[in-house]
């Protein structure tokens, strides 16, 4: 049985107030995305949206659109990002408006983002819009909103338990107890006992079973596995990496495709994770001159990891049968299912090849998979 293929989706793509304070007015990622500039021979910027054009998330047409072309290749649901301040939501009209309409009929599911919000786009404590606290009343009152998605009938769940994630584990001061009223709550409300997934987005090799969570989520990118990621300044050491490339630069962080998984996937774990493939990256459309670049991000290279995945499931000790794809819309970090005019629908054909491919495939004992799964290397 192939896993359920669940696309993360960023909700930014309409204004809102708080924006339009710190950016200008009618401020979305679009304008961030239509006015970036190529930064070597080659560099694949700036990304033009295709089929659905640049899309207000506040129009219902939009979403009902964005689910049709997800459903018709192969995509199971959305993992939309949820942006919750301490009983402040931002960015919350696109999942509103699909709850109170009771569509699109397509099945979602949340990941909230707990981290500050920053004029540098990197989610630290440097140049902080948002600040992101805590308290257990704040706990008690965020749970009670959750209980209202998690009732709704297209929420994805695992065994009848919905699926929530949460991106810094390890942001929130008292983990365990955050976790242990969110759990709390969502019973008392008869919406039964969520199920938790850890990202390990900042705690590579984490088991956040520890934690308190159900299962652990291996995030990608982790762009912190990168060497020399978090280097802001000119050096040789970009200069050295960027040559083999074929890109001149001493100041560009620039890696390949391919030798990225390879770096992110540095630990091995010998616990259940949730497995997630990233699609590409590239936020220079935030970060300009100090962004990071991902080259050799190809349709096949991106069908290759996804086949890696599907055919590591089911794994032995997992129950969720789920794969996370990232992303279906993080245009401003050129991390897009969604078709451009550069590629059309080139990565999401490559998607639906890998499932149908997966799906045909005869099922195969436990143990296999786990000798499969312990021996594989990244092609």
């Amino acid at each position: 049985m192939k896993p359920r293929v669940i696309a993360i989706h960023l909700p930014q793509f309409h204004p809102i107030p708080e924006n339009d304070r710190w950016w200008g007015k009618g401020f979305t990622e679009w304008r961030n995305v239509a006015r970036t500039r190529v930064l070597f021979n080659g560099h694949e910027q700036p990304h033009v949206p295709s089929d659905l054009g640049y899309y207000d998330l506040r129009l219902h047409e939009a979403r009902v659109a964005q689910a049709e072309l997800a459903q018709a290749h192969g995509i199971d649901g959305f993992c939309y990002y949820h942006y919750w301040f301490h009983g402040k939501q931002l960015l919350e009209q696109p999942v509103n408006g699909l709850l109170s309409r009771g569509k699109p009929d397509f099945p979602f599911c949340l990941f909230w983002a707990n981290e500050p919000w920053s004029r540098r786009w990197t989610g630290d404590e440097k140049e902080v819009l948002m600040d992101q606290t805590y308290s257990p009343e704040d706990d008690i009152a965020h749970a009670r909103w959750l209980c209202r998605a998690f009732a709704d009938p297209r929420y994805i769940r695992v065994k009848g338990r919905p699926v929530f994630i949460i991106y810094r584990p390890h942001h929130l001061p008292d983990v365990q107890a955050s976790l242990a009223r969110l759990r709390q709550e969502c019973i008392r409300a008869g919406v039964g006992d969520p199920y938790l997934i850890g990202a390990d987005a900042r705690c590579g090799g984490t088991d956040c079973r520890s934690l308190g969570f159900d299962t652990t989520l291996r995030f990608e990118p982790k762009l912190g596995a990168l060497p020399h990621s978090q280097l802001e300044r000119p050096s040789l050491k970009h200069l050295w990496r960027n040559l083999k490339l074929g890109v001149f630069s001493a100041r560009l962080k620039v890696y390949d495709y391919l030798e990225a998984c390879k770096a992110m996937r540095w630990y091995n774990p010998d616990y259940p994770i949730v497995p997630s493939v990233f699609v590409g990256f590239d936020n220079t459309p935030r970060r300009g001159a100090q962004g990071l670049i991902v080259v050799n991000n190809s349709p096949a290279a991106f069908q290759m990891q996804v086949e890696n995945e599907l055919r590591k499931t089911p794994h032995p000790e997992r129950e969720d049968d789920l794969l996370f794809i990232n992303a279906w819309n993080e245009w401003a970090e050129g991390n897009h299912l969604e078709p451009d005019l550069r590629h059309g629908h080139a990565y999401l054909d490559a998607l639906k090849s890998a499932i149908d491919g997966a799906a045909a495939q005869p099922s195969r004992t436990k143990k296999a998979v786990a000798q499969e799964a312990a021996g594989s290397v990244l092609a």
